[in-house]
């Protein structure tokens, strides 16, 4: 992440040096910009986003508050934020370590992919303009580099995107960066929003904000189709540790399968953003999550699945 810190510097030259927890909240800006960015389409490039995300992270140190999260908990208008009460919560861990189960019974032999291969997924994406309720879908397919020498090629909405090598993204995209995260979940929370600086920080810490990055960052890494073993089962784990997740009931994925959400209420409307597992057996199901057009016009929410996935010797192979 030094590139991202060094663009800090550039913004403001005469600033005072970032404190410690300043810096980890600057670099999950960061990459909440690089993702939030592909995700609207704007064509900006990666740089651009960064700069763009590097004045929040200003403003956000200088004030000592974040731009989304009031010092009370409102949301992003200003509304009060809605609290959790512990039945959510419990219905939610439920859910989280009932997946988790699931998931370490079904693990087989670990996943061992060479430094020179790519990790193929496919994925189904179905967007809703929420305005007139036309309804597209999207197949996009991505191919990552193992050990991230190589470039990656994905997809998103359609358009192929080369990313290229050594590319700053969350989750990392080295195999071996992903074999580093400490599988206790507690020290999983604290590793993931100190960016690796540490996992010894207990979750009864965590501010507000820190907890939602906590909830979106632990999700982002969730949407990888492959992980190696032991980590999802453990990310589940540690998602159910967060305070301020809950469950949605009644939601459905985007191959209209009855499910339950699992969302974060730190953060503006919960509704918008959340993981669905089947209500049932625990079983991952998708995710939803919400895109603005590039001219902010337009709402679209989208539901996603991943379809299939496996381990290739180039790109635009498939297993």
């Amino acid at each position: 992440m030094n590139d991202e810190l060094e663009l800090l510097r550039e913004w403001d030259a005469g600033a005072a040096p970032l404190t410690g927890p300043a810096r980890a909240r600057a670099r999950h800006r960061l990459l909440n910009a690089m993702v939030a960015g592909r995700r609207t389409g704007t064509g900006f490039s990666r740089r651009h986003a960064l700069r763009l995300a590097a004045a929040a992270v200003v403003a956000t140190s200088v004030t000592g508050t974040a731009a989304l999260i009031g010092a009370d908990g409102s949301g992003e208008n200003g509304t009060p934020g809605t609290g959790t009460t512990p039945r959510l919560e419990h219905a939610a861990a439920t859910v989280l370590n009932g997946a988790a189960a699931r998931e370490r019974g079904q693990e087989k032999r670990p996943v061992a992919p060479r430094d020179d291969q790519f990790i193929y997924s496919k994925r189904v994406i179905e967007e809703t303009d929420q305005k007139t309720g036309e309804v597209k879908t999207y197949t996009d397919e991505m191919w990552d580099s193992v050990d991230a020498s190589k470039r990656s090629l994905s997809m998103e909405l359609g358009r192929e995107m080369w990313e290229e090598p050594g590319s700053d993204v969350w989750p990392p995209r080295k195999w071996s960066d992903l074999k580093k995260l400490p599988h206790e979940p507690e020290r999983l929370v604290s590793a993931i929003v100190s960016y690796g600086e540490s996992a010894d920080r207990p979750i009864s810490d965590l501010d507000e904000l820190n907890r939602f990055e906590a909830y979106w960052l632990i999700g982002e890494l969730l949407k990888n189709p492959v992980l190696p073993q032991g980590l999802r089962p453990a990310a589940y784990e540690a998602l159910a540790l967060v305070p301020g997740v809950k469950t949605i009931p009644g939601v459905k994925d985007s191959a209209g399968r009855p499910g339950v959400g699992i969302a974060h209420t730190g953060r503006g409307s919960h509704e918008r953003q959340y993981l669905i597992f089947d209500q049932t057996s625990y079983a991952s199901l998708g995710f939803r999550d919400e895109r603005t057009s590039a001219s902010g016009e337009k709402k679209y929410t989208q539901l996603s699945h991943v379809v299939d996935w496996g381990i290739v010797d180039r790109v635009r192979q498939r297993p």
